[in-house]
């Protein structure tokens, strides 16, 4: 053993905080910004970041301590872009909590009805990727349009993620949001600026939550999509990659009752961890894969102690200045986006209908109150309907 690798009883636990820390700092500014971008206020998009941190440790405590795997949860990264690029839509954030109940509830029901969950799975994954990358583009060219707005506080992060992409991955984006916590802390004490106190104490606003046409189709549907294709199904691909056959139906049960408790405080969705599961599932959890369930155990402690920090976290995003925090949720999507682009174009056959979709999705326009990662799915099939039509 080294002095740098802890000792065998320890590794997990250690493997479970690095995912919660990697989990959480390198995408927390990209749900604040679609929680805000659907009608939250600082306050509501501080509780619902809370909400989803406590979900999201809850989920991991429970399935890994019931099954005996390194079972982690996680908030939908994707689904998060999803709702920046939708915006406001009828009915405001009280419809889109709504909508973030549904998603919950069909989540339940895809692990209480396997005919759902055969549907879902029956969907392209190209559509389903086309639109996710359509979704994520206008994201992902912050790091470049921030440049331009305010070099100087956006090139420091983008040179930190930069150094650390080379030199350590893992950790490029948290270490990329330290270089903005500098900048902003830094732009604080140059202006003599001060915080309430009283903004950086952990809070839940709860919203009422109601249903439009528009909060169902424009959001939950395309959300309820994102998050099975990009986050549960992988997950469960990822953790059989290790060895762990990971129950389903249980799963599928406890992140939707997590995602509907967590709805009407502002947490969008909770589902399986895919690519932070690798952390605390891998080697890098122990030589044990027996005693691995530890590190999903540690996880899930640790998101209920970084939830404690998320008003503060929050603050940090409001003080920044313009353009730095849209920079680092672009980097932190930078890796999601050319995924989603690959898989995307991967099928010949399908790769047309999949450039529609994602056109569509990435143009932004909304019709009839209905966002465009809708009208992207439904364009994709017709296109692909026609292209295909008389084939077998």
């Amino acid at each position: 053993m080294t002095a740098q690798t802890p000792p065998a009883a320890a590794r997990p636990v250690v493997a479970g905080i690095v995912t919660a820390l990697v989990g959480f700092s390198s995408s927390f500014a990209v749900v604040l910004t679609g929680l805000t971008a659907v009608g939250a206020t600082a306050g509501q998009a501080a509780s619902g970041l809370l909400a989803l941190c406590v979900a999201m440790g809850g989920a991991c405590i429970v399935l890994s301590l019931r099954y005996r795997m390194p079972i982690t949860a996680a908030w939908s990264t994707p689904g998060a872009a999803l709702l920046a690029a939708t915006g406001t839509i009828e009915g405001g954030w009280p419809a889109a909590v709504g909508a973030f109940l549904l998603v919950g509830g069909l989540v339940i029901v895809t692990g209480l009805w396997p005919q759902l969950g055969s549907l879902i799975a029956r969907i392209p994954p190209s559509r389903a990727q086309a639109m996710l990358a359509g979704v994520l583009l206008p994201l992902c060219l912050a790091p470049v349009t921030g440049l331009v707005l305010n070099p100087w506080g956006v090139v420091p992060v983008v040179l930190t993620w930069l150094v650390f992409a080379r030199f350590a991955p893992r950790w490029a984006v948290p270490l990329a949001f330290v270089a903005a916590t500098v900048v902003v802390v830094g732009g604080l004490i140059a202006e003599g600026a001060s915080v309430d106190p009283t903004l950086l104490l952990p809070h839940l606003e709860l919203t009422a939550p109601i249903l439009t046409p528009g909060a169902v189709v424009g959001i939950a549907l395309p959300l309820y999509i994102v998050t099975m294709a990009s986050q549960n199904v992988p997950g469960v691909a990822i953790m059989r990659s290790f060895g762990y056959r990971v129950p389903w139906r249980p799963a599928m049960v406890i992140t939707g009752i997590g995602t509907a408790l967590a709805a009407p405080a502002g947490g969008h969705a909770v589902n399986l961890a895919a690519i932070s599961a690798a952390l605390a599932a891998g080697p890098d959890a122990g030589p044990d894969t027996a005693r691995r369930w530890t590190a999903g155990v540690s996880t899930g402690v640790s998101y209920l102690v970084l939830g404690a920090a998320a008003s503060v976290f929050a603050a940090l995003v409001v003080l920044a200045p313009e353009g730095v925090i849209p920079a680092v949720a672009g980097l932190a999507l930078f890796a999601a986006f050319g995924s989603a682009v690959q898989q995307a174009i991967d099928d010949p056959g399908e790769r047309i209908p999949a450039v529609v979709t994602f056109l569509v999705a990435a143009s932004g326009v909304a019709m009839l109150g209905v966002s465009a990662a809708f009208w992207a799915l439904v364009a994709g099939l017709v296109v692909r309907l026609v292209l295909h039509a008389g084939r077998r």
